[in-house]
């Protein structure tokens, strides 16, 4: 099963980012991400089996019980790939709480020998993909305000015609 590892965010964030994507709807052109989708995500694991999803949850029990409540707050609006195939995303800040976070899940991986997507750690929320963005300035949209989160969930992800479904498999509250 194709998986990932993400920090879920608090409804009323959710509510305002999607907000914000309805806003950049009018000029933007692409596939955008549903509300129920938003998630950053600390670790893109890719094919897992069963025996590897169960040890991925002992790294996400580990990584999470010396947790702190992770600040996330909107840190302006980026892009993968070219401007007329991109993914438009809204970059989260770089919080020490939510980048020791990553850094524990990721370590937890690796030291089990799980792979992952080695990037480097680049805090977002994917609005939309295969996005094209119009030469120029977006319209200025509201941020939404920052809030704590305190959930990370190993996601499974099913690809569609539609878009990816996300299923989460394990969760871990703090």
């Amino acid at each position: 099963m194709r998986a990932f590892i993400a920090l879920e965010l608090p409804k009323a964030f959710v509510d305002e980012v999607a907000g914000m994507a309805r806003v950049l709807g009018g000029v933007v052109k692409g596939r955008f991400v549903s509300r129920g989708n938003y998630h950053v995500t600390l670790a893109f694991l890719g094919e897992v089996d069963d025996v590897t999803a169960r040890q991925v949850m002992g790294v996400l029990d580990e990584a999470c019980a010396s947790a702190a409540p992770v600040r996330l707050a909107a840190d302006g609006l980026g892009k993968f790939g070219r401007a007329s195939d991109a993914t438009l995303w809204l970059g989260v800040a770089e919080d020490a709480g939510l980048m020791a976070l990553a850094a524990s899940v990721r370590e937890g991986l690796a030291s089990r020998g799980i792979p992952f997507d080695p990037k480097p750690f680049k805090p977002h929320i994917t609005l939309a993909r295969r996005a094209h963005i119009p030469n120029g300035s977006l319209p200025l949209v509201p941020f939404p305000e920052p809030v704590f989160a305190t959930k990370a969930t190993l996601f499974k992800s099913t690809l569609d015609r539609q878009g990816a479904i996300y299923k989460p498999l394990y969760e871990v509250e703090w």
